[in-house]
Order: structure tokens, then sequence, then C-alpha cells
């Protein structure tokens, strides 16, 4: 048993997809723009310009706190936190305080075969900061970025390990895209973390002065940095020299190791007060229902559905998930190949037949689906590849697997064809047809090509007849080669084995 107990918490700042920025109508796409090109008075914080409410921010904000669960404030209001730095025009960052948009929230994670319950504390809206540019001597700030909506979500210090953190912050993304309400690339910046660690003794409850370590940019850099300060923290601790002031560190990628930044301001520092050119937030339950009803089936419940409703294993369940996209093509075809079933069984849906029937073969369907789908079409993809460029509906894909199913076409002409599909979206029993690649089915005909290869390849089947059982794998491809891949391999192996003895 260790002798320390580790707790980290989270602050994560998710920049927003709304049109406009949070207080003012400039572009909110400023990101790949000419520096300084995407901004106004208010942005750069000029006298006598008046800030407003951006209503698409307040509702992906709340549609996030809805998806974690947090109980939404009906009033809320903004307030200045002060500090000086150049990425801030105003000298002050308008963000929520004492009365935040939504409060006591939670997510579930799943790590290893247990799930884990991770607290959330708050979550509320504030203006990002400019982006500061060093290069040798001199710093560049480019204003763009100044005033993007963020919403800043704060955990509870649940998470006893560093790879609960990296899990969290999967999760955390995959959400946000599965709303709509940012990209959260944590490279590009869209998702920013800061992690908060300290030790106590096992068995204690107090909370010790805490590290927070910044400049993580990955989630790779999140748990390598967690785990660096937790084996730092515990050197510290076992000399009786525990951090004494929460510190903030950031982290080198380079050296693989946290650096000394500064002492950590406390909220008294920040000397925040109420925003007085903004009224308070006022959330009508009107609104809070329109933005309950936008939010879509989430990860965690499509994953458990998808296991529930085709039989597939929750590590298959969670690769789909894991893009939105994929997931509902995965449906589509799933509801194509069910429907396909019925009608040629000559039976009616919603019928106690219909689902003994259903049962008897979506094991099979789905895992079929499913490979086919991760290994050959995920195959065909590049590292560049968008999922509206593809070509092949999922009505055409479904056609490709009935044909597979039933054995009209075997594994390699499948591929064959399937590649043309993803190049030109053709039907897949047409491009079938034209290459001539229809499955060989017919015994007599499978016969003539088995009895050809015996007789040309007498030292090969010698060696078989002598023990070397690998060798009917070669025959098996001759023949396939001598059918130009259109016979069944199955039958193939059958009749091989039946003509050798």
């Amino acid at each position: 048993m260790t002798k320390y107990e580790t707790i980290i918490g989270l602050e994560i700042h998710l920049q927003l997809k709304t049109k406009t920025k949070m207080f003012c109508n400039c572009s909110n796409d400023g990101e790949n723009q000419k520096p300084n090109s995407v901004v106004c008075p208010i942005c750069l914080g000029h006298p006598g310009t008046l800030p407003t409410v951006n209503k698409e921010a307040v509702k992906q904000g709340m549609a996030m706190a809805l998806a974690l669960s947090c109980k939404i404030n009906t009033q809320s209001k903004f307030d200045r936190k002060n500090y000086f730095y150049p990425d801030l025009p105003k000298g002050y960052q308008i963000s929520q305080f004492d009365e935040p948009l939504a409060h006591d929230g939670h997510l579930v994670i799943e790590l290893g075969d247990k799930n884990w319950k991770i607290g959330i504390e708050r979550l509320h809206l504030e203006e990002d900061a400019a982006k500061n540019i060093h290069s040798t001597g001199q710093t560049l700030v480019d204003f763009n970025r100044g005033g993007t909506p963020l919403a800043e979500i704060v955990t509870k210090p649940d998470f006893r390990y560093p790879e609960q953190a990296k899990v969290f912050l999967q999760e955390l993304r995959l959400m946000a895209r599965y709303l709509g309400v940012s990209d959260a690339d944590m490279e590009k910046g869209h998702m920013r973390c800061d992690a908060n660690i300290s030790l106590r003794p096992q068995g204690e409850d107090k909370l010790y002065e805490k590290i927070e370590v910044k400049n993580l940019n990955s989630f790779k850099a999140v748990e390598k940095a967690l785990f660096f300060e937790e084996a730092r923290q515990t050197k510290l601790w076992d000399k009786k020299k525990q951090p004494e002031k929460t510190e903030t560190r950031g982290w080198d990628e380079a050296k693989q190791e946290t650096v000394l930044q500064r002492t950590k301001e406390g909220f008294a520092d920040y000397r925040y007060f109420p925003e007085p050119d903004l009224p308070p937030l006022i959330i009508s339950e009107k609104l809070l229902i329109e933005v309950k009803a936008s939010i879509p089936e989430l990860p965690a419940a499509k994953k458990n559905r998808l296991s529930k409703e085709y039989g597939l294993i929750a590590d298959d369940a969670r690769i789909l998930v894991a893009q939105r996209h994929w997931a509902d093509y995965y449906e589509g075809i799933m509801s194509d190949l069910r429907a396909w079933l019925f009608k040629t069984k000559g039976v009616a849906e919603d019928t106690d037949k219909a689902a003994e029937l259903w049962v008897e073969h979506r094991g099979k369907l789905a895992k079929l689906t499913f490979n086919w789908l991760t290994s050959e079409l995920f195959g065909l993809t590049g590292t560049n590849f968008k999922f509206e460029d593809l070509k092949i509906s999922a009505e055409n894909m479904a056609e490709l697997l009935k044909m597979i199913y039933r054995q009209k076409i075997n594994s390699s002409a499948a591929q064959t064809v399937l590649k043309e599909m993803y190049e030109t979206g053709g039907d897949p029993s047409a491009i079938a047809e034209d290459k001539d690649l229809a499955q060989i089915d017919d015994d007599s005909t499978i016969e003539d090509l088995v009895i050809k290869v015996i007789m040309t390849n007498t030292a090969q089947v010698e060696e078989y007849k002598a023990g070397k059982e690998a060798v009917l794998k070669y025959l098996v491809g001759m023949v396939m080669k001598e059918s130009k891949g259109s016979a069944n391999p199955q039958k193939v192996e059958q009749i091989l084995k039946q003509k050798l003895q």
C-alpha cells in the first residue's frame, strides 16, 4: 500500500463554436485570419464601448452544463477579473465569479473495469484573452482570439490517478463534439486544461497545498505531467519538505518535467467585482426547455444502446461512438439490413416472430458490418478524410454486406467492389456484375478447378499427403487464383480435402 493519496482536480477552458465573439459582433473564426484583422473597439477594450452578451454562447454553455448534469442558475452575473498582461487590452477579463451559469454536476468515466463519478463544481462563461507570440527578443500579440467565448469547467478534486484525468478529458471532448458546441481540439487550443495536484498521507481528509500545472496541450501531456508531479511531490513528502505554497508550474515537453513559473495568485489578487456594463443574466423557463430539447443522445447512452440493440461488445461500440458520424452511419446500415431480413423472410415487423428472427441474425450482421467499416472502409480513408466527402451511402454499403452475408460474393471480390464504391459511389451489384465478380458456388465448376490445381501442383500434393497440412492453404490459394477470386473459399477447401483423400 502506498503511503500517500493523490488528489487531482482540473480546470478546463472550452472554446465555444459560435459565429461571433462573446461580447461583440466580430467573427469567431479568427484562427486562420491575418493577425489583428478580426477585431473591433469592443473586443479591443476602447473607452466608451459597451459589451453585449452573445445568446448563442449562453445556449451552448447551458447545453454543455446540462449534459454534465449540472444545475442551471436561473440568475447569474458577469464579473471583472482584474490582472495586467499584454494579452488583455482592457486590463481585466469579463468572467463569472460567485454566481456562475451552472454548478454541481458530474461525469461518469470508465477506466479498466470500474466506473468513476467525477464531480463538476461549476461551469461559467467568460471571454478569452488574446494570443501572445513569443519570438527572439520580442513578444507579438494577435488580438483575433481576444473575446472568443469560453466555457470554463471546474471539476471537484475527485481524481486519484493521472489516467483518470486523461480519460475524463477525452470523454469531455467527445461530449462537446456530440453537442456541436466545440471542436475541443487540444492541439489547436480549442480545449485547454490546467491540472491541480497535491498529495496527502493515506487516511487523511485534509487538502494540502496544490500545484497547478499549465501548458498542457494534449491528453498525453496531461497524463505525463501529472505522473511527473506525483513522483516529484512524493520525494518531497518523503523528505518532509512537502509544498507549503500554491505554485504554478509549466510542463516542459522537451525535458518531460514541470518547471516553476510563479507563486499562484488567490481570488483576492484578481479583485473581482460585478461587471457594471452588463445586467444579470436571466435564464427563462422557455430558454431552458429549448436547450434541453436540443441535446442529442450523448456518447455513454449511445454506446450502451448500441451494445444492447445489436449485441456489440463494449469495445466495438466504443470505437463507433468515438465519431458520431460513423456511429450514425453504422445505425443507418443496420436499419437497412434489419428491414431486408424481415422482407426476405416474409415476416412483419413488430411481431414476436420478427423479434426472434432479429435476435437470431443480429449478432452476425452487427459484427459483419462493424468489421467491414473499421477494417475495410476505414482502411481506404486517409488522415485528412472528412466524413461529408464519403460517396458510399448507408443503403449501398448495406447492399454490399447483403451480398457478402448471402455468399453471393467472396471477401476478396467484395474488397474490390468496396474500393470502386469508395472512389465512385457506384452501386455494388452493378460493379460486381461489370467486373464479373459473382461468387462461384457450383460444386462441379469448383471440382474442375480443384482437379486442375491438384494435377499441376504434384509436389505440394505429396507434401500434404505426407502430413504437412499447412500446404492446404497454398492449394486453396491456387484454386482461388484459377477462379480469379470468384470461387467460394469454404467450398474450395472442402472439395480439396475430399479429392486429396
